[in-house]
């Protein structure tokens, strides 16, 4: 029993932190180091409870989903609407998309080592947690007027640049993609957006490359994979609609409060 109640507590931890700017992973590290589990040092889970994730943000953003992959695939396969404003505008915004998520691949690709062996310490955590706290602090009231349509490759190519400092564990990704959007002057709103797109595809390429793993997995621990995923997914999705509203009313820069208070705590006592 107490085993499950580990997993329910890594899937509630990655729900609530995966839209937040306070780093999901930043905090799952932490919370292995404080119960003393190696739960989570199973890769196969990390990824498993990131898809639980990455299916309610899907949902929440399931029309604009639909109506980008509508207007794409009209656009490569009905030359004659090619001229139509919404479908080309549509396209546009998937291939900046793809623009954007790639800086995080080639990131991860060549400094994955290093980042599993040398940045995932507590006392590091700390550092990253004050460093997103900052970049956090430092947008606060920066709210652009740029909507989707005005993104452009430039943009995609800064904001993917923000993803990819990212992939150090303690700093935010949701954090770090809408600094990049707000600096790029995007409004609050299609900042949102464009940042959780953006975890779409980095999303599925991991559980892509994971599927053998999973295929492989223990039966022992269909249970708790399961129950972590559920409470990961559903936790997700609530967490996800409190914080759209935070950042639409321009209160971004208040989780810099909560990081600057655990980065410290964690460089002081940890």
């Amino acid at each position: 029993m107490i085993e499950i109640i580990k997993y329910i507590i890594f899937g509630l931890i990655q729900g609530l932190t995966e839209p937040l700017p306070i780093s999901s992973s930043g905090h799952l590290v932490i919370l292995r180091y404080l119960i003393n589990t190696d739960a989570f040092d199973d890769l196969t889970f990390e990824i498993l409870l990131n898809f639980a994730s990455f299916i309610a943000i899907f949902f929440l953003f399931r029309k604009d989903i639909m109506k980008l992959l509508k207007s794409f695939f009209t656009y490569i396969f009905k030359k004659d609407t090619r001229k139509n404003s919404v479908v080309k505008g549509d396209f546009k915004y998937c291939w900046l998309i793809v623009l954007g998520s790639i800086p995080a691949a080639i990131g991860g690709i060549l400094f994955k080592d290093v980042i599993e062996s040398h940045l995932s310490n507590p006392k590091f955590l700390g550092i990253a947690f004050l460093i997103t706290a900052l970049m956090l602090f430092l947008v606060r009231k920066i709210n652009g007027s740029k909507k989707d349509k005005d993104l452009c490759v430039k943009d995609a190519i800064i904001i993917g640049l923000f993803q990819m400092i990212a992939l150090i564990p303690g700093i935010s990704r949701s954090g770090a993609v809408l600094v990049g959007c707000l600096l790029s002057k995007l409004d609050r709103e299609s900042s949102l957006k464009y940042a959780f797109m953006l975890y779409l595809p980095v999303s599925i390429g991991s559980f892509i490359l994971s599927i053998e793993d999973l295929l492989a997995l223990d039966t022992a621990l269909l249970v708790p994979y399961g129950i972590g995923f559920l409470v990961s997914m559903f936790v997700t999705y609530l967490a996800s609609l409190w914080f759209f509203d935070v950042v639409k009313k321009g209160k971004l820069w208040k989780f810099s409060i909560y990081l600057i208070i655990l980065g410290l705590f964690i460089l002081i006592f940890v």
